[in-house]
């Protein structure tokens, strides 16, 4: 059941049964492929493979039993990312050649021992959602500021971001940017993001962050070496430059962590959107890869929450929502952005790689 030529195909996020399972696979797949991650979509595509077979143990049946919506689980990033983590913890020296980019041909079979002798490890990993934290977005956060200022919009800005992971991006007032020919952040940083920029330049404005709080239902402990790893599980390994970001990421956490409240969003959102706002500031709720996790009554209550306290927004008190997730139409990830007074609409500012490496500027 090998998959020589994967399309992603517009699927139903709520489907479910072995259909949608399958479909789950096969999109990922085809994701990968595009994204320039044929190690992760040779992962994938080896797990598609074993779907039709009785390889795999109990992990192997649960996914294939999967009872939830497989494409909103992100199901097969849960098991790949336990995959990964095997690897970089050197457990499992039998996966070396497709972590190496060896692309062997018998890459379901060397996944299907692997998945057997280490079921014990493997099965949590496929709990919870993936922790897709990753600091080369925040790059396109950056854009959006320099795009919010040009519009008239107080440079203070005061960050409330949900699903925030281990709070990479909270840390990104420490982050160094070059975006089409425009600098901002400081020069000293240790993490600088330079994606390859196409379209005209931001506006050369600056901005500064002057707040910078998040939420998280399970969030990742940076300090923590174990929990570290577990992030860096899912990178996906072509990528090497976000293992370097990791590093950074690290370090700064260590010297002085964001602020991360275990909450729901719509929860976290309702609290912070309650507090004074100072005159003069920016409030910005920000997101990136996280929207299709939230579950669904949940996403409309922070849409009422944000509408509502648009109401109240005035010209030195403005808000601002900024937001890069996945358009499941294009299968592409796209950075916009609704602020307030005079949100009625949302504007897309630009198209962007999911992990950093490019954005196309519309403005």
């Amino acid at each position: 059941m090998a998959i020589d030529k994967a399309q992603y195909r517009v699927t139903e996020p709520g489907a479910i049964g072995p259909e949608a399972v399958a479909r789950a696979f096969e999109n990922q797949v085809a994701y990968c492929r595009d994204s320039g991650a044929p190690i992760t979509a040779l992962v994938c595509e080896a797990l598609y493979q074993l779907l039709d077979t009785e390889r795999g143990g109990a992990v192997m049946r649960r996914v294939r039993r999967w009872a939830g919506p497989a494409l909103a689980d992100a199901l097969p990033l849960r098991i790949a990312g336990g995959l990964h983590a095997l690897h970089l913890g050197g457990e499992e020296p039998a996966l070396a050649p497709i972590y190496e980019g060896l692309g062997p041909t018998h890459a379901a079979e060397l996944i299907a021992d692997a998945i057997e002798r280490h079921e014990p490890y493997l099965m949590p990993w496929l709990d919870g959602p993936p922790q897709t934290n990753e600091a080369g977005r925040s790059a396109n956060f950056a854009a959006a500021f320099l795009w919010l200022v040009d519009r008239g919009l107080p440079a203070d800005l005061d960050l409330l971001e949900i699903g925030s992971s281990a709070g990479i991006n909270l840390m990104m007032r420490r982050y160094r940017y070059e975006l089409g020919g425009v600098a901002v952040g400081p020069k000293t940083s240790r993490m600088k993001l330079m994606p390859e920029w196409r379209g005209e330049a931001p506006p050369a404005r600056s901005f500064d962050i002057v707040g910078a709080r998040g939420c998280d239902v399970a969030p990742v402990d940076l300090t923590d070496p174990a929990q570290a790893l577990r992030l860096k599980a899912y990178i996906w390994p072509e990528f090497t430059e976000r293992f370097a970001r990791m590093d950074a990421a690290v370090e700064a956490a260590n010297t002085y962590p964001p602020e991360i409240e275990r909450m729901n969003a719509a929860d976290f959102l309702e609290d912070r959107l309650g507090e004074p706002q100072p005159e003069g500031t920016t409030r910005v709720l920000m997101h990136s890869v996280v929207w299709q996790y939230i579950p669904a009554d949940e996403r409309e209550r922070i849409v009422a929450l944000m509408e509502a306290a648009g109401k109240s927004a005035g010209e030195t008190t403005p808000l601002a929502w900024v937001s890069l997730e996945a358009n499941r139409d294009t299968h592409r990830h796209e950075l916009t952005v609704r602020y307030w007074p005079g949100g009625d609409s949302w504007h897309q500012l630009a198209t962007a790689h999911p992990h950093g490496a490019w954005i196309e500027w519309a403005g």
